[in-house]
């Protein structure tokens, strides 16, 4: 198949962020598909044009559209349908079997359905977060005709689409509460890259050597944005609790966003930076494998928001592919799957609980190594990214399939 692939936030290894597109992608160039990626290049200065580059196989086309996490709401849409008006022109001119398009944001529908009604292929729109139901709940979408123009578009997204794949068992739930048949809805959560985080003994021993502040002392690793939903303040309040329990346990933070300054005062205030707690810039997922491997359990979080429990967190797999132990802090489906097979732990809401339960569980070394060789299990048998992009290509067949039949 050829396969036009629309992703704003495409990374490859060597950028930061979710490679799940750049995973995905190639993948399907190994079984023999051609992918074009239409994406943006984020950086600010230099590039004024789409350039166009291949990465392991996959023709990528970058346009160039200045964004990060520390942008304002309005500068983030003019961000959104920048991209969304060029893409379209440039999707609409490449021949294609098939039209592959991943929200976040969800204005990636306008050039998706744009593309795929002028070239006349049927279209998959991915869901990665229910959008706009996260923004109104978090209180970004506010005004009544906002609200109801996204509502508006979600529903233009999935009625254009001939097939939805979801994130989660939640977003498929929130995908059918729309109107849109269940029976055209899969669900392919986030994956583990079993290759990328294979084992390797000196891997942990290279991040530890680079961060001897850490000596051989046990830590709860973070990895990933820090936003305002990510609510990663838990984690320095976490370590404060720690610290005065007198625990070796430390905590070590790996990102970037709009609350780094904030969380950086916070912690120097309750005086646990640079003692239990470490605040290190992001990394590219290669140098992440390393502090997976170092770390003696991951931590994914988030605010108390409800919705975010139908969330599929890159970080979470990424622990389980790397044999670490998981500790989240919300519940939802990923609780479900840490309770039912003892991968890791569900953390107390209230850090100075949550201090405790760690404190309990590391006591006992037995359930920590069953942790670990339990959340590996998982990552072989549910969550691996070959399989998981096995079912991708399937749905990608099946969607070209039926509209040559339609036709």
């Amino acid at each position: 198949m050829d396969i036009i692939y629309l992703h704003q936030y495409f990374n490859t290894p060597s950028m930061q962020g979710s490679t799940r597109s750049y995973e995905m992608a190639r993948r399907l160039v190994r079984r023999g598909h051609r992918v074009r990626m239409i994406t943006s290049w984020r950086e600010a200065g230099g590039k004024r044009d789409w350039s166009i580059t291949h990465e392991d196989g996959i023709e990528v086309h970058w346009l160039p559209v200045p964004y990060d996490n520390s942008m304002g709401y309005r500068q983030r849409l003019q961000a959104f349908f920048r991209f969304a008006w060029h893409a379209g022109r440039r999707a609409s001119r490449l021949p294609g079997d098939v039209l592959l398009a991943t929200s976040t944001p969800l204005t990636i529908a306008l050039p998706a359905v744009y593309a795929s009604r002028s070239r006349d292929m049927p279209m998959v729109f991915e869901v990665r977060d229910l959008w706009p139901e996260m923004p109104i709940a978090i209180g970004a979408l506010r005004h009544p005709l906002s609200i109801f123009l996204a509502r508006r578009l979600e529903r233009f997204a999935y009625y254009h689409a001939e097939r939805v794949v979801a994130l989660s068992p939640g977003m498929r739930d929130g995908v059918i509460e729309t109107g849109y048949p269940p029976s055209q809805i899969t669900v392919i959560p986030n994956s583990c890259d079993l290759e990328l985080f294979a084992p390797d003994p000196s891997a942990g021993e290279r991040f530890r050597a680079l961060h001897p502040e850490l000596g051989d002392d046990p830590f709860l690793l973070y990895a990933g944005t820090l936003g305002r939903v990510n609510g990663v303040e838990y984690l320095v309040h976490l370590a404060h609790a720690l610290r005065k329990r007198r625990t070796r346990f430390k905590c070590v933070i790996i990102g970037a966003g709009s609350e780094a300054r904030a969380l950086h005062e916070i912690a120097m205030r309750l005086g646990v930076l640079d003692d239990n707690l470490f605040l290190y810039p992001p990394r590219t997922k290669q140098e992440i494998v390393d502090a997976f491997a170092a770390a003696d359990m991951a931590a994914s979080c988030f605010i108390d928001l409800p919705e975010m429990e139908k969330n599929s967190a890159n970080k979470f797999f990424d622990a389980l592919a790397s044999g670490t132990p998981v500790a989240i802090n919300y519940g939802g489906w990923q609780a479900d799957l840490l309770n039912e097979t003892g991968a890791g732990l569900v953390l107390s809401r209230d850090p100075v609980v949550a201090a405790g339960q760690l404190d309990d569980w590391f006591g006992d070394a037995e359930q920590h190594a069953g942790a670990g060789e339990a959340a590996l299990t998982l990552a072989r048998s549910r969550f691996s990214r070959d399989r998981l992009a096995e079912e991708l290509e399937a749905v990608l067949q099946e969607a070209a399939h039926d509209s040559r039949v339609i036709a």
